[in-house]
């Protein structure tokens, strides 16, 4: 009798290396991962044996506390050649005066503004200025503080040289990191990414990672989150796809080296740099399974959703990611973009209505042009508005957008810009305030032609009354 069999997948899907990123990844978001770099050594049916194949230590991370209910618990268990405690002790490092933790009004370092700020692009250290990852993070504004457990900081950073023997753990938060100049080729203890400009990778806190720099230098954002971690924002009526699609996030797989040299691990915690020196690489995890895992997600593959007849929708629909703070409905942070999409509402203001948001907004530009603005915005440039700080598009914009009916076009093509959002008030720092050589204010001349064009239709509008049976303006009646 002749088969029907077709074939059968000889295991589960892989994201495959390509000319601008050499590593393998697992796809999905959230998942229980299970990876190998050597075939057979995870341990059958439990996690910590009596004795793990080819003598492995086997180690912990836990990201939220044990009795987390477990749709929410995140975990990974490592199989490494040499457990982390096997170090040399801790020194504290020098401080650098550039990075902030204690963003509440007490700390004399940081400053409110209720007006509009901006950014030109930061600086990257000259040649004659040997900078990696760690040295070159530098915090613009934030909430709360690590100790906390809730709060935020936002960082840019600019660096020259690759960190090679050493490595850095976060102990205060989460790092959601946005190259926008530069790859960064980022070795972590579960494996190895390669993250362009116009994606972005987020490594937990507790994690160890180091940063190379396969282009040069590089430039790029950072949004930090204490005590609460980043998630997919509901769909609501949306249903089950779109916005960022669980499928495209990317996580790596195994991957260990055998080297038994000095090393250095920079820890930061809460704000303070320490040095841990080792006789041994940390990137020697042959083998790992959980959910606390780094992944990185292609900002170009986000399915936008807008309105297709009239009206705007909340810029919500732009979400990426978002982290709940302790005050239901009150996100602590939210992660969006603005790309190349569609317009179609028609009988609509298209450009982003005059608002004041009780949201603390700050944008940055990876690539591309974003228009209607006073502040040259440019990649690599940052600014800044308070929550209820008006704001909106120049008077040029408005202009063109109510005086003609536009067709169905493409905008924001060829661009990549992003804002990290917080129902928290944000403080700035003295470096964004004081020290970066590139802060200016935006320009409010922008709109002094938005006229009060409404008290040029009087007659009209005392017509409209009279007919109405009503006074004229001006009378009391």
């Amino acid at each position: 009798m002749q088969s029907t069999f077709g074939a059968s997948a000889q295991g589960t899907h892989a994201v495959l290396p390509s000319e601008s990123d050499p590593y393998h990844y697992q796809a999905g978001f959230g998942n229980r991962f299970a990876s190998e770099a050597i075939p057979g050594t995870l341990p059958f049916a439990q996690n910590t044996p009596r004795r793990v194949k080819y003598d492995l230590y086997t180690e912990g991370i836990n990201g939220t506390p044990f009795v987390t209910p477990r749709r929410d618990n995140q975990s990974v268990w490592l199989y490494r050649i040499r457990p982390s405690v096997a170090h040399q002790g801790f020194s504290p490092l020098p401080d650098n005066p550039h990075l902030e933790s204690c963003f509440l009004p007490l700390n004399p370092k940081v400053h409110f503004s209720p007006t509009q700020l901006a950014w030109h692009p930061f600086d990257i250290p000259s040649d004659n200025n040997k900078t990696d990852f760690v040295s070159g993070l530098k915090t613009l504004a934030g909430n709360g503080e690590p100790t906390l457990r809730e709060g935020l900081a936002v960082h840019i950073y600019a660096a020259n040289e690759p960190m090679a023997k050493r490595a850095f753990i976060n102990n205060d938060g989460d790092f959601l990191i946005l190259p926008q100049q530069g790859r960064l080729d980022i070795q972590t203890e579960l494996g190895r990414l390669m993250v362009r400009p116009g994606e972005f990778i987020v490594i937990q806190r507790g994690i160890k990672f180091k940063v190379g720099l396969p282009d040069g230098p590089v430039r790029g954002y950072i949004l930090e989150i204490f005590g609460s971690h980043f998630e997919l924002p509901d769909l609501g009526p949306l249903g089950t796809h779109g916005l960022a699609n669980t499928r495209d996030f990317e996580s790596p797989v195994a991957s260990f080296d055998l080297d038994q040299s000095p090393w250095e691990v920079v820890y930061k915690v809460g704000g303070k740099l320490f040095s841990c020196k080792q006789e041994h690489t940390p990137f020697d995890v042959v083998a790992w399974h959980g959910n606390y895992v780094p992944y990185k997600y292609a900002l170009e593959k986000f399915a936008h959703v807008g309105s297709i007849n009239k009206d705007h929708i909340d810029p919500s629909i732009f979400c990426v990611l978002t982290a709940k703070s302790k005050t239901p409905g009150a996100p602590l942070a939210d992660f969006l973009i603005f790309s190349g999409r569609w317009d179609v509402a028609t009988g609509t203001f298209r450009p982003p209505f005059y608002h004041r948001n009780c949201a603390t907004e700050m944008m940055g530009l990876i690539y591309g042009d974003y228009g209607g603005r006073s502040d040259a915005f440019a990649p690599g440039g940052f600014s800044f508005e308070n929550g209820f700080c008006p704001h909106g598009v120049s008077y040029d914009e408005f202009k063109k957008a109510t005086e003609t009916e536009l067709p169905p076009m493409r905008v924001h093509d060829g661009t990549m810009a992003f804002m990290f959002e917080s129902a928290m008030q944000l403080t700035l720092t003295d470096y964004a305030m004081k020290r970066t050589g590139k802060l200016h204010e935006h320009e409010p001349k922008m709109w002094d032609n938005l006229k009060g064009q409404f008290i040029n239709h009087l007659d009209e509008i005392n017509a409209d009354l009279k007919a109405a049976g009503l006074p004229p303006l001006g009378l009391k009646p």
